[in-house]
């Protein structure tokens, strides 16, 4: 982390967007690998290749519920001239047997069962009479109910070739070959090919456990009666549910009064769950800014166990709109990562977009290219000319029409507008050199979803 100093009065730097992401993700390390279940692997981030020790399917079997049989005899089948078969027995799903399928037989067959020897393709029951002596059928009757049906004579009224609905060993995967990336995002239909090639447990960096908390004496948990100057904490919210977004298992606090011993004592309560700790509000410059009276010091306490040990929590300004004031540094004896973000809900919510989900993702072990949401360019949409202080980057919300390549702003400009964040997919960037973006022109866009 940078050494650059706080102050309370004097001048201080003015971090671009770049160099205080470029801090963050230089400070923050993937979690070290471990050795998971494989649900309880889901959503991890896998840490090695994955062979493939069997072929899928590991033997020929069939695609569906039907009569496995010998191609030449039921060449030139038809329902005026069928082909009739002595049915030599079942082959069930799981249960292969000694049957052997000569000329001018067949095995009644389920879906995922063995290819018995001899057979060369399988003729859907749909194409037969199902044994019945009488016209084509729509299903088997059940085995329990009608054990004769794997015995007796089958008309089959139309042809099939070699191979017809046979699913052919190692048409999935083959051994050898490569199931899985280093790098995968681990996801139900990943997890169900590890269960299919046998892995039960799997190396993977587990997910980063983040906890939020909001401060501010105002805060009120929704469902409570709000009192005269008081307001909902949507803030711990809106980042517990974009931490989990991101990837993270995360933990919502609720909001800390504003007492710097209180919110010390919190986090020191949490650190034993936490790979990241989020605050939010207190960060700015009032008399009540709570969260940078905490920490601005922290590190300089001789508290070898508490938050204090090893930590150095930095406030700084950024050349943005909204999120000017931001927090970032290490607590505890673990060097936990802590992000302190502005209290406005637009604010709160755009920096941990911008700051916190990269920091997520870099946890988790995703590769470079995974860490940030996409961006895109578009034509932008609107009633008149959007203006942007100079010198600072703002972000605006928007919605993104990818068909057409335009984004419309949602909203106005101010912080406080958590309405207009709920109508928004995109984020609609102006650099710190652009002081207006006309209707029409090009603007680069983050794509929030």
């Amino acid at each position: 982390m940078s050494s650059t100093t706080t102050h309370l009065t004097g001048q201080q730097h003015v971090w671009s967007v770049a160099e205080h992401l470029e801090d963050i993700l230089a400070t923050v390390r993937p979690l070290e690998p471990i050795e998971l279940q494989l649900l309880d692997a889901q959503g991890c981030v896998l840490v090695e290749d994955i062979s493939v020790p069997l072929s899928l399917p590991p033997f020929d079997n069939s695609s569906m519920d039907g009569y496995a049989v010998r191609a030449a005899d039921v060449a030139g089948a038809s329902e005026e001239f069928p082909a009739v078969l002595t049915v030599v027995g079942d082959v069930a799903a799981g249960r292969a047997g000694p049957l052997h399928v000569g000329p001018g037989q067949a095995a009644r067959i389920m879906t995922g069962a063995p290819l018995p020897p001899g057979a060369e393709a399988v003729v859907p029951v749909e194409w037969t009479d199902g044994g019945l002596g009488e016209g084509p059928v729509s299903g088997m009757r059940a085995h329990s109910a009608a054990p004769e049906g794997a015995s007796g004579e089958v008309r089959v009224h139309r042809p099939a070739e070699a191979r017809a609905h046979v699913r052919a060993k190692g048409s999935d995967v083959k051994t050898g070959d490569r199931a899985l990336e280093a790098g995968t995002v681990l996801g139900p239909p990943q997890i169900a090919l590890l269960a299919a090639i046998g892995r039960g447990t799997v190396r993977v960096r587990p997910r980063p456990r983040v906890v939020v908390m909001s401060t501010g004496s105002e805060l009120v948990q929704p469902g409570e009666e709000l009192a005269e100057g008081q307001i909902y904490d949507s803030n711990s919210f809106a980042l517990t549910a974009a931490a989990r977004d991101a990837g993270a298992i995360a933990y919502r606090v609720g909001a800390v009064a504003d007492d710097a011993e209180t919110l010390r004592s919190t986090i020191e309560d949490q650190l034993i769950r936490a790979d990241l700790i989020v605050t939010t509000g207190g960060v700015s410059v009032g008399a009540y800014d709570v969260v940078k009276e905490a920490l601005t010091s922290v590190g300089d306490s001789d508290d070898e166990t508490g938050i204090g040990a090893g930590s150095g929590v930095e406030f700084r300004k950024l050349a943005m709109q909204p999120g000017k004031p931001q927090g970032f540094g290490t607590i505890g004896p673990e060097h936990t990562p802590l992000l302190a973000l502005p209290g406005n809900p637009v604010s709160s919510y755009v920096s941990f977009e911008l700051f916190v989900r990269p920091a997520v993702r870099t946890l988790m072990g995703l590769p470079a290219a995974d860490v940030h949401r996409p961006s895109a360019r578009a034509v932008l949409k609107a009633a008149k000319a959007l203006s942007s202080p100079a010198g600072r980057r703002q972000f605006l919300r928007g919605t993104y029409d990818a068909e057409a390549g335009t984004v419309t702003p949602v909203g106005g400009s101010g912080s406080h507008l958590v309405a207009a964040l709920a109508h928004a997919d995109a984020l609609i960037v102006l650099p710190e050199k652009t002081t207006s973006a006309e209707p029409g022109a090009e603007v680069d866009v983050v794509l929030l979803g």
